[in-house]
């Protein structure tokens, strides 16, 4: 069972009597043989990819001769961290199938086959390149090269750097490495609609570099780190560093404008970005027809299962989406310029359109976005306020006059109780999450169960009799029991 980054399996072997041609012409019918889909050939090796299975998201195994021997490599394209030996079979598969045809040819028919080949391939005697994404994983030798920039592995490995150094830092203040609490989120920059339409826009771009807990930081990296070791050497360094910022801010909006009250953190927006940059590449000619489809199936699947799972509730599925569609769109955007015979002025252009097409619409949105809930909550401490008047009535002597006792429950009780529905119906007409508009329809029917209890306590003083107590007590019972269902709510 290998286990890593893309984990694979090798072997190599002597080729037994076989000249490299006829060798290469038996491993081509053994990979037919294994249904296996043949991406590139020549004169030194093949590559092909398996199909995908429920126990598998397809391998790529590259084949080549040299020097007599050949070397066989399985290596997984799916973000798996185990391939739980599946690599290992690919090979000892294609090992039994290549004997079972080498046994079944005569040496007439496999020179008939080798000259075929000759006839259908230019032979260069190159040795055999992949033409599937390239890949900075040749890069991650050990552990701590995942955090050591290198060729075609620049930004990567920074971007985790920073996202873990953040994180340290988090905790060192105090912030509690398993579950944060919601105000240090904040503290260190989460993205919360009402505080960050509040002037604080950096927000939308502080919150895709702070994690909730080391393990959604762990599961954010190594998700980072697989489509950056196959998307960035495709990208380069600019295109791959403008994708991952603006389509995390991409995502921050999408989460502004669809979140009224939830705190929003964490790189798995971003990340869906670039998930979405490379689904775009992916539906293109860039990347060569049977290479991009194991991918395909493969970044799907990441994508499918954790959209799925943020339906479980507690994940910000906005923010996923955003990044993902904003990164199909700039996947797009950025295709001209990955041309081979495309200028790096084309590249720059493409950046810089791109990133002044999200600026204006990021500030768009930043002004559309309604953020009422501060202003609800500031007129809210008037209703406090009434209610404290309105009761004043129950704080007042016993002995009390009789004209005193009625003013205060007629023109300021009441009053003041018809003044909080006026208040609330006001606020309610303003855009505010579901749960606060249902809270509102508690408060006004709190305010009328107030404003009938006090009609009857203004008779029974005027009349100076009891008979209306049943009725105030059931009442009383009403009111007591909305006041539980308001403080539930909370």
């Amino acid at each position: 069972m290998a286990f890593g980054f893309s984990p694979k399996h090798i072997e190599r072997k002597a080729i037994e009597g076989l000249s490299q041609e006829q060798f290469i012409v038996i491993a081509i019918e053994a990979a037919k043989k294994l249904s296996w889909d043949i991406s590139y050939l020549s004169g030194t090796g093949i590559i092909a990819y398996t199909k995908f299975s429920f126990s598998s998201f397809g391998e790529e195994i590259k084949i080549t001769v040299n020097d007599n021997k050949a070397t066989f490599v399985s290596s997984c394209v799916g973000s798996q961290l185990m391939d739980w030996g599946k690599n290992k079979q690919n090979i000892k598969e294609f090992i039994s199938v290549f004997k079972e045809i080498k046994s079944s040819f005569t040496l007439t028919e496999l020179d008939e086959k080798v000259e075929e080949l000759k006839s259908n391939l230019e032979v260069k005697g190159e040795q055999i390149v992949s033409q599937s994404p390239p890949s900075a994983s040749k890069k991650i030798g050990d552990l701590l090269s995942i955090f050591k920039p290198a060729k075609g592995y620049i930004i990567t490995p920074i971007i985790i750097d920073l996202n873990i150094l953040i994180f340290l830092f988090m905790v060192m203040s105090g912030v509690n490495i398993f579950a944060p609490d919601n105000e240090s989120i904040l503290r260190w920059g989460a993205n919360f609609r009402p505080i960050t339409l509040d002037g604080e826009w950096w927000r939308l771009i502080t919150n895709y570099f702070i994690h909730i807990g080391v393990f959604h930081l762990l599961m954010n990296m190594y998700a980072l780190l697989y489509i950056g070791i196959l998307l960035e050497p495709r990208l380069g360094t600019s295109r791959f560093t403008a994708a991952y910022l603006l389509t995390g801010l991409c995502a921050s909006l999408a989460s502004l404008w669809w979140n009224y009250l939830s705190i929003s953190a964490g790189a798995s927006g971003a990340i869906f970005g670039i998930y979405g940059v490379f689904l775009a590449l992916l539906t293109t000619n860039l990347i060569e027809r049977t290479a991009r489809r194991a991918f395909m199936v493969s970044i799907a699947v990441f994508v499918l299962y954790n959209l799925l799972n943020g339906l479980n509730g507690g994940i910000d599925n906005a923010a996923h989406i955003g990044g993902l569609i904003s990164g199909i769109l700039i996947g797009y955007a950025f295709y001209p310029s990955l041309d081979v015979d495309a200028s790096p002025k084309q590249k720059y252009s493409a950046i810089g359109v791109i990133t002044v097409v999200v600026g204006l619409i990021s500030v768009i949105v930043y002004n559309k976005v309604p953020n009422d809930l501060p202003e609800y909550n500031t007129r809210m401490q008037e209703f406090n306020s009434y209610e404290s008047m309105a009761l004043e009535i129950y704080r007042m002597p016993k002995n009390s006059p009789k004209e005193e006792l009625m003013y205060e429950v007629k023109n300021r009780g009441i009053y003041y109780w018809n003044e909080n529905i006026k208040l609330v119906s006001e606020l309610d007409k303003l855009e505010l999450p579901d749960f606060i508009h249902k809270r509102n329809k508690k408060l006004i029917q709190y305010c009328q169960l107030r404003i009938k209890s006090y009609e009857l306590l203004y008779m029974a003083v005027k009349e100076d009799r009891y008979k209306y107590r049943r009725q105030i007590d059931d009442y009383e019972r009403q009111i007591n029991n909305i006041i539980t269902e308001l403080r539930s709510s909370y």
